[in-house]
């Protein structure tokens, strides 16, 4: 029933947009109709170049997210655990974090050149920052008395870190991963957008020079496919692997690219 409610009020939104377009004769190649789109999108699928394009966003976007989101983990779990690596190294990763990733971008295509690694480094750098902040409180909100429980008991740091600390940070961290593969995402398309030779961002691109505006809203809309599909993908592991969570979402500090 609710899956239905969202497939009805979807379609009442889509027909709100129509008869907008339409009953205010809006042009073309300003806010197109919901029909113009969905004839861009048959084409661009029936030509085979919507494929062409997405597999390249999407090879970018899931090695970005590995790249980002290891890095957030690890980092997040050393400052968590060592005050001393916080100290030093805190606050050059939140420098770092404050440059805007669209002014790096440029840089990151010159040291890096046109193809994959350019834009899977950039991808890693927008995700990486949600989950290492996510990382960070989940690890630091275990009990302290049960880790002082276990500490009487002689147990190990890592025991510690492997039975208790990292289980109770799960639900956080997982938080972190579904705010990271969107934002990888993101990161890819940026840089799609400053240098490429293939992807939807280029595709985008392309679009927009021969204003072709339906072509473009088919593009955002396959986009907007990929963001739910991903944040699908990261929501059902997150299901088996945090089983316990009811709450479902944890934490979500991470902020934005």
């Amino acid at each position: 029933m609710k899956a239905l409610l969202r497939l009805l009020l979807m379609a009442a939104l889509l027909g709100l947009w129509e008869a907008a377009a339409r009953g205010f004769a809006i042009p073309g190649y300003i806010l197109p109709p919901p029909s113009a789109v969905g004839v861009a999108l048959y084409r661009g699928v029936r030509s085979g170049i919507f494929l062409e394009h997405v597999w390249i966003t999407m090879l970018e976007t899931f090695l970005g997210f590995a790249l980002g989101a290891s890095a957030g983990f690890l980092l997040g779990t050393a400052v968590a655990l060592s005050r001393r690596f916080e100290y030093y190294f805190h606050p050059i990763i939140i420098m770092f974090q404050a440059m805007p990733k669209v002014a790096l971008a440029p840089l990151i295509i010159v040291w890096f050149g046109l193809d994959l690694p350019s834009k899977v480094i950039n991808a890693g750098l927008v995700c990486f920052f949600p989950l290492m902040v996510n990382t960070i409180v989940g690890l630091r909100s275990a009990d302290e008395d049960r880790v002082s429980l276990m500490r009487s008991l002689a147990a190990s740091p890592s025991q510690i870190f492997w039975m208790l600390r990292l289980p109770g940070a799960l639900p956080s961290i997982f938080a972190g991963l579904e705010i990271a593969m969107i934002f990888a995402l993101i990161g890819a398309i940026v840089a799609e957008f400053v240098g490429a030779q293939s992807g939807l961002g280029v595709l985008i691109q392309s679009m927009n020079f021969s204003m072709d505006v339906a072509g473009q809203f088919s593009v955002l809309f396959i986009l907007s496919l990929i963001g739910l599909g991903l944040n699908g993908i990261v929501t059902a592991v997150r299901r088996q692997v945090v089983f316990w969570d009811h709450g479902g979402r944890g934490n979500q500090p991470g902020g934005k690219p």
